[in-house]
């Protein structure tokens, strides 16, 4: 059962031009510790940040910033604002060709297309493959991810495009590193369906029924943050590995040295 969070002040903004925001901290793991508050946040790209929103990310002490946008993320959004004494990491967590026609169809496909291709259960059986595949195919950014912030990375902040899947997903599997508890887990991942964090739909389509109901409720699987998708990429690290520990130890090669130094980096013990 997971436990009471630690009650703490509520320290997030709602920023102007960074969706997504949050800090981790005060996820309990199965030992009974929590994850530090201030070592490990997430979000949107931070392409369209204001001065505002750059002078706050500034106040936060980070170390590295982790972008697993492609290079077509970024031609699109722009390069993340720069914050001094930052570092920034790209590491592309998809194919920038993976899915590119199909992308454009969403953004311009007329109604009848989008129910051909995203109806009937389609477009979140896409989803939860996306998930399956990052957790076999990307083994070794997630490990470098790892590695980095058990070195010298945190605090960091892991963020993609609308900072849910890519940046959902790394995210996951660093509290899974440190033993977060994975209710705790799922419940911090679902809150990307907030409203205020909730990634902005854009479509360049100029039919009459480019927004209509039935067009959001096509794209929808898309843009939400299911957990039926997290769940998938969890049974694909058992289906492969066997369990948690086996994905860690053999999948990402996370010896038990790596694993203290990152338990002692983001976790505060019981």
């Amino acid at each position: 059962m997971t436990q009471q969070l630690p009650q703490v002040p509520s320290t997030e903004p709602e920023l102007t031009g960074v969706r997504n925001f949050r800090d981790v901290g005060g996820l309990p793991t199965v030992n009974g510790g929590a994850v530090r508050f201030g070592r490990l946040f997430r979000s949107g790209h931070l392409a369209h940040a204001t001065a505002e929103d750059a002078a706050f990310l500034s106040t936060l002490g980070l170390h590295t910033i982790f972008d697993f946008r492609n290079q077509a993320d970024r031609k699109v959004e722009g390069p993340d604002v720069d914050l001094p004494g930052v570092r920034n990491v790209n590491i592309p967590l998809n194919d920038p060709a993976d899915g590119k026609e199909f992308w454009k169809l969403v953004s311009t496909g007329e109604l009848e297309q989008l129910r051909a291709i995203l109806g009937d259960g389609k477009a979140a059986a896409r989803m939860s493959d996306s998930y399956r595949k990052m957790i076999v195919e990307r083994t070794a950014e997630h490990s470098r991810i790892l590695h980095a912030m058990a070195e010298d990375s945190v605090p960091a902040l892991m963020h993609c495009a609308a900072g849910k899947d890519r940046a959902g997903l790394s995210i996951a599997i660093s509290l899974l590193a440190v033993g977060v508890e994975r209710e705790a887990i799922e419940a911090d991942y679902v809150k990307s369906n907030d409203p205020h964090r909730r990634y902005k739909v854009r479509r360049s389509s100029t039919a009459a029924d480019a927004m209509s109901p039935e067009v959001m409720e096509l794209l929808s699987p898309l843009f939400d943050a299911r957990v039926e998708y997290l769940r998938a990429a969890f049974e694909t690290i058992e289906q492969h590995w066997g369990t948690v520990e086996s994905y860690l130890t053999d999948g990402l090669e996370l010896g038990p040295e790596t694993r203290e130094r990152l338990r002692e980096r983001l976790v505060v013990e019981a």
